[in-house]
């Protein structure tokens, strides 16, 4: 790119100056030549104007004292009525220019100047216009370089910036060049960078709450299938069977909602349900594994309490609350539920030493974690809570108290023209 906006750039300035410089030059010699005649023929009448008042004075007119009214490199020929001509000056060679002027005595002047002196003149103005013509040319060809750089360096910017977009690196450069048009590229290649590094952020964060969502309910469900293959009851194999089918249908509703949160996290689909049934399922659920670890998980409260959220939803954020217990807090687990305002409150705490200080409400935050676990446990819990209209937080650091406030008012139903309109 950089040779041919250099080629084209000096193309255009030859072409310029082969088309002004010649025109130049053929006026400037047809100007040189026509001053030359015309000093020729001034130098006539003025010296046949001197022939005429000294023959009027009836003074002497010969060559001694003509020679000082012609110009060295001139040649005089003066013709007087009756006399030899007298010639002045150094007869030129070769071509010349001449003019002949008439006295009013009946003389004759006829002026000569050799035509070089026109030559050389002529020769001195194409060196000056050659030399003009070169400097021209020479500044074309760095205008011509500083604006191929200009240009070139720019694109070469721009296609590594495009790379770097393809091979993975998604940060934009915020590189402007004072060129409007490759701004405008670059504007563009930022936030397409912008929204790769939120798509790529996306689809991490995807992967990560699924990773961490999926295990417990792939657990229990191997544990319902252990409990399968070790009896012979058939009765207890329906019963877990059932079951198992229960989880995978709660399986599905959580890679369900991780999707629906993923693509946008106030998604949600709420309804009345009954809070108790959400409880008791996953202290049901959670039991087995408190029992194996020697402890205990219990409800209390407020019951046949309605609140409105999504039913799976709910029953993820418990049971990360219920999970968290189970790994970083200690003794027996409690579910409490109380009504504070249009709220249901559903509180988990247990008699563990509680958040650290130096966590306090940062505990939400993912990667934070009190111990070595994933920190997206409590950060998925709060989302999900969050989508649904409800909010989670730390009520109370040691010991721990976690409190889940979900809205107990229906959402309003709109009308069809209520609804927003897509555009």
């Amino acid at each position: 790119m950089r040779r041919r906006l250099i080629q084209s750039t000096l193309a255009v300035v030859l072409v310029v100056i082969a088309v002004f410089g010649v025109s130049l030059v053929i006026v400037e010699t047809r100007t040189i030549s026509n001053s030359a005649q015309e000093r020729v023929d001034s130098e006539a009448l003025r010296l046949a104007s001197i022939v005429d008042s000294r023959l009027l004075g009836a003074e002497t007119v010969n060559a001694d004292v003509l020679r000082d009214q012609v110009a060295a490199g001139q040649y005089a020929v003066i013709t007087l009525p009756g006399q030899r001509p007298i010639e002045v000056g150094d007869q030129p060679s070769g071509e010349v220019i001449h003019s002949t002027a008439k006295g009013e005595q009946g003389e004759t002047v006829r002026m000569e100047e050799p035509r070089s002196s026109v030559t050389r003149e002529v020769g001195r103005t194409l060196l000056i216009i050659g030399l003009v013509a070169l400097l021209a040319v020479v500044a074309a060809v760095l205008l011509a370089i500083r604006q191929a750089n200009r240009l070139a360096s720019p694109l070469t910017d721009l296609a590594e910036t495009a790379e770097r977009l393809g091979s993975g690196d998604p940060r934009p450069r915020h590189k402007r060049y004072g060129v409007p048009e490759l701004d405008r590229v670059a504007d563009v290649l930022d936030s397409s960078a912008e929204r790769i590094a939120r798509m790529l952020t996306a689809e991490r964060r995807l992967a990560a709450d699924a990773s961490h969502q999926l295990r417990t309910p792939l657990t229990a469900l191997s544990m319902r299938l252990e409990e399968i293959t070790l009896t012979d009851d058939p009765d207890t194999v329906k019963d877990e069977a059932n079951v198992a089918l229960t989880q995978v249908e709660r399986l599905t509703d959580v890679v369900e909602r991780l999707l629906t949160n993923s693509r946008d996290p106030r998604t949600g689909s709420a309804v009345s349900f009954d809070l108790d049934q959400v409880i008791q399922q996953q202290i049901a659920e959670w039991r087995p594994a408190y029992r194996s670890a020697g402890r205990a998980i219990v409800s209390s409260g407020k019951r046949h309490l309605r609140a409105v959220g999504t039913p799976g939803a709910v029953a993820q954020v418990l049971a990360a609350l219920i999970e968290n217990s189970l790994m970083h807090g200690g003794g027996t687990v409690a579910l409490r539920t109380r009504v504070t305002g249009n709220q249901a409150v559903v509180e988990v705490t247990d008699e563990g030493p509680g958040v650290p200080a130096d966590l306090g409400a940062r505990i939400f935050e993912r990667t934070i974690s009190g111990r070595n676990s994933t920190g997206i446990g409590l950060a998925v819990a709060r989302d999900l809570a969050e989508a649904d209209g409800g909010r989670l937080e730390l009520l109370q650091a040691q010991p721990p108290v976690f409190g889940l406030f979900l809205s107990r008012t229906p959402p309003l139903k709109r009308t069809p023209d209520e609804l927003p309109t897509v555009r």
